[in-house]
């Protein structure tokens, strides 16, 4: 792939969570795709992101995801993102607090030459997070 479809595929990822239609996974996502930093308990391939993102998507109904920096290569392609959102939902065992998070994370993503995410490491401040919501200490 050229740089410019692996930002139009890595784009299409991002309003698949942005707007919650996960089922565009399937079309985003190669099945035997690896995410070398999962969720505790993804599963694999677009299934293992439906349910991650779905999951974040019922604690922060209105998550959004701004890309901040981007750099794209023939092969990969690498931003830094802000996650927003208000936690109205269940979280980790936790019940919605109401309150609103911003925190920061990393992802690098390699797509195949038919436009699906094969590979994708990635890191968010969790605990950033996690302290935003009163969930964990200073």
């Amino acid at each position: 792939m050229d740089r410019q479809a692996n930002i139009t595929a890595q784009t299409a990822f991002a309003e698949a969570v942005v707007t919650g239609n996960l089922d565009a996974f399937d079309q985003i996502v190669a099945a035997n795709s690896v995410d070398h930093d999962p969720a505790p308990g993804q599963g694999p391939g677009p299934e293992g992101y439906k349910d991650m993102f779905g999951a974040l998507r019922e604690a922060f109904p209105d998550l959004n995801v701004e890309v901040e920096h981007l750099l794209a290569t023939d092969d990969e392609l690498a931003f830094a993102y802000v996650i927003s959102g208000t936690h109205l939902g269940p979280l980790m065992g936790h019940p919605a607090t109401g309150r609103k998070v911003h925190y920061r994370g990393m992802q690098i993503s390699r797509f195949d030459g038919d436009g699906k995410l094969v590979e994708r490491w990635g890191s968010s401040d969790e605990l950033g997070m996690l302290r935003q919501l009163g969930l964990a200490g200073a």
